[in-house]
C-alpha cells in the first residue's frame, strides 16, 4: 500500500536520511541530475516509504524500504524496481525508472528512483464529483490497462523468470499464511477457517501472467483532465501469477464497503455510470479472449483475494505495533484485517448456501 507520485498527495517536511548523501549518491548515478535536492515524504501509504526528490530542473520520486525488522520477502523495492523497467516501453503506463541502489550504506535502506509522474490519484472508486459517463470511462480503462498487462508474454519483456509457474494458489495460500503469523497479533476465527478451507478448495485452472498484485484506484495515476491512465504504480507484491488472482483483488472494491477496506458496496451503480461487478468481469473477460469464468471458481477467487488482503493488513498492524510503519493512519488500517478476514469467510458461507 503505497504512496503515489501524484501533485494532490499530502506531503510532510519528514526527510527520515541525510539528503546530502542522497544527492551525492543521485549525481553519480542518475543522468542529468543535478543538485542542490530537496526530499519531503509523502504522508499516505502503508508500507514502502516514498519521497518526492525537487531540484531546480526536475522531480523525482524516491521507494525505499521501511527500517527496522521487516517480513522475509516483502518491502522488494529490487521487484518494483525491476519490472517497472521491464514494462517500460510494453504499453502498460509506468514510471521511467533511473537507478536502484541496494547498498543500504546510502540512506539505510536499498531504494530506487523513478520519474515524477503528475496526475490525478482517485481515492474513492465511487468518484463523487464527476458526470456518469466520465466515471464509465474511468473504468473503462482500469479495465484495459489491467487486461493490457496480463496480456503480456512475461519472457518476451525480460521477465520469465519473475516468478515460478504452476501451483500459484498452493504457493500464494502458503506464503501469506506464513506471513499472517509471522504478523499475528490476535486470534482471528475467520482467518483461521480459511486458512483451512482455502488449500482444498484450489481450481483446477492453471494460467500464468504478470500480476500486480495491488491493483486498486488509488494505485493508478490518471491524466489530469482525461479518463486515461498515465502511470500504474505500487508494484511490490508483483509477481508471476493467475491472473484471475489480480483481477478478483481488483474486484474487491465491489464486494468491500468504504468502512471495510475503500470499497463501492451498497452504492447505487447504475445511476453513477459504474459497471456492475458482473459486467466488469465480462469486460476484462472479452478483452482478454477467455470464456466466462465459472460461479464457483469466481466465488473461490474472491474469497481468496479477501483472505491475502487479510493477512497485508494484519502485517501492517504488526508494523504499527513495532513502530516502523509508513504511515501514521497505520493502526487503523491494519485493524480492518479481522474484518475483512469475516467478509472472506462469508463468502465462502454464502457460496455453500447457494
Amino acid at each position: 500500500m503505497s504512496a503515489t507520485a501524484t501533485e494532490d498527495q499530502p506531503i510532510s517536511q519528514r526527510q527520515d536520511f541525510d539528503a546530502g548523501r542522497l544527492e551525492q549518491y543521485l549525481e553519480g548515478h542518475v543522468a542529468g541530475f543535478r543538485g542542490p535536492l530537496q526530499a519531503r515524504r509523502f504522508s499516505e501509504g502503508q508500507s514502502n516509504p516514498t519521497y518526492l526528490l525537487e531540484t531546480p530542473d526536475r522531480r523525482y520520486v524516491l521507494r525505499k524500504k521501511p527500517a527496522g525488522t521487516l517480513l522475509p520477502s516483502a518491502h522488494a523495492v529490487e521487484r518494483e524496481y525491476r519490472v517497472i523497467s521491464a514494462l517500460r516501453d510494453s504499453g502498460v503506463p509506468v514510471a521511467r525508472t533511473y537507478c536502484l541502489c541496494e547498498d543500504s550504506a546510502v540512506i539505510g535502506t536499498p531504494f530506487y528512483v523513478m520519474e515524477f509522474v503528475g496526475g490525478r490519484v482517485l481515492w474513492d472508486p465511487t468518484l463523487p464529483g464527476m458526470q456518469p459517463s466520465e466515471r464509465a470511462a474511468i473504468y473503462d480503462d482500469m479495465n484495459r490497462v489491467i487486461a493490457a498487462l496480463h496480456g503480456i508474454d512475461p519472457a518476451a519483456v525480460g521477465l520469465g523468470d519473475f516468478g515460478r509457474p504452476g501451483n500459484f494458489f498452493e504457493r500464494q495460500i502458503a506464503r501469506w499464511t506464513k506471513q499472517y503469523r509471522a504478523s499475528e497479533t490476535e486470534t482471528i476465527d475467520a482467518m483461521e477457517s480459511l486458512i483451512g478451507w482455502l488449500p482444498a478448495n484450489i481450481p483446477q485452472s492453471e494460467e500464468t501472467a504478470i500480476v500486480h498484485g495491488d491493483l486498486r484506484l488509488d494505485n493508478l495515476i490518471f491524466h489530469p483532465a482525461e479518463p486515461r491512465i498515465v502511470a500504474m504504480l505500487d508494484w511490490e507484491l508483483s509477481t508471476l501469477g493467475h491472473p484471475l488472482a489480480d483481477f478478483a483483488y481488483h474486484a474487491l472494491t465491489w464486494r468491500l464497503s468504504a468502512d471495510e477496506f475503500r470499497g463501492m458496496r451498497g452504492a447505487d451503480l447504475a445511476s453513477l455510470g459504474i459497471p456492475g461487478e458482473q459486467a466488469y468481469l465480462g469486460q476484462y473477460c472479452r478483452r482478454t479472449g477467455r470464456a466466462a469464468v465459472p460461479q464457483a471458481e469466481w466465488n473461490f477467487y474472491l474469497a481468496y483475494s479477501m483472505f491475502r488482503l487479510a493477512a497485508i493488513l494484519q502485517g501492517i498492524l504488526k508494523r504499527a505495533h513495532d513502530g516502523n510503519a509508513s504511515s501514521a493512519q497505520a493502526f487503523e488500517t491494519g485493524r480492518k484485517a479481522r474484518a475483512i478476514a469475516e467478509a472472506g469467510w462469508r463468502q465462502v458461507t454464502a457460496t455453500r448456501q447457494q
